[in-house]
């Protein structure tokens, strides 16, 4: 079975449809992990990315942290996460940009270390949600800044119906999605 199978079985299965177009998949994605299912997801974004020369994996606090850092084994590469507050343990030198949440209703910085982000750098920006797109605008804005290259955006699960991959697509940067829920009117999902 694909990945992409799996993943909408695993939605269908054990995902909850809550009010305001919110998918809950904390079961297994994003609070308790399947790892397995963690892996073929790595898996396929490597397949699906394979003829790009990706160095290192963009991502942002925090459930998008462990699809990066299983997809990142298959790259052989470094995960870099953009920060949702500045700590002490990180530099004065950072990139900054503001992201807001469609979760969460909130506008927040995020920023990653200028010594871990720069030109020599293709990047691939993996997520577990795609809705609005803001997430990705605001680390695709983190690249820009420091020169690097967006190879693409790879996307454990997509609200087809809101335009955020549009929106990244109009940019001129690949977007794969594994799963693309296209409604979930009544509670059910229904993939595209």
């Amino acid at each position: 079975m694909s990945a992409v199978q799996l993943l909408e079985e695993r939605i269908e299965k054990d995902g909850k449809v809550f009010p305001g177009n919110i998918l809950k998949v904390d079961a297994f994605l994003n609070h308790q992990m399947d790892v397995a299912l963690l892996n073929e997801i790595g898996k396929e974004i490597k397949r699906l990315f394979s003829s790009c020369d990706i160095n290192k994996i963009l991502t942002i606090e925090a459930s998008g942290i462990a699809i990066a850092c299983i997809t990142a084994q298959y790259f052989d590469c470094p995960v870099l996460f953009a920060k949702k507050t500045k700590t002490k343990n990180i530099a004065n030198e950072v990139y900054k940009t503001q992201v807001k949440s469609f979760t969460h209703g909130t506008t927040y910085d995020v920023i990653v270390s200028k010594d871990f982000l720069s030109k020599d750098d293709k990047v691939l920006i993996v997520d577990d949600f795609l809705a609005e797109g803001n997430a990705l605008l605001g680390l695709i804005d983190l690249c820009k800044q420091a020169g690097a290259e967006v190879c693409g955006c790879a996307i454990a699960i997509e609200k087809g119906f809101q335009p955020g991959s549009q929106r990244v697509r109009e940019l001129g940067i690949r977007v794969e999605s594994l799963a693309v829920v296209e409604s979930m009117e009544g509670g059910e999902v229904r993939f595209r």
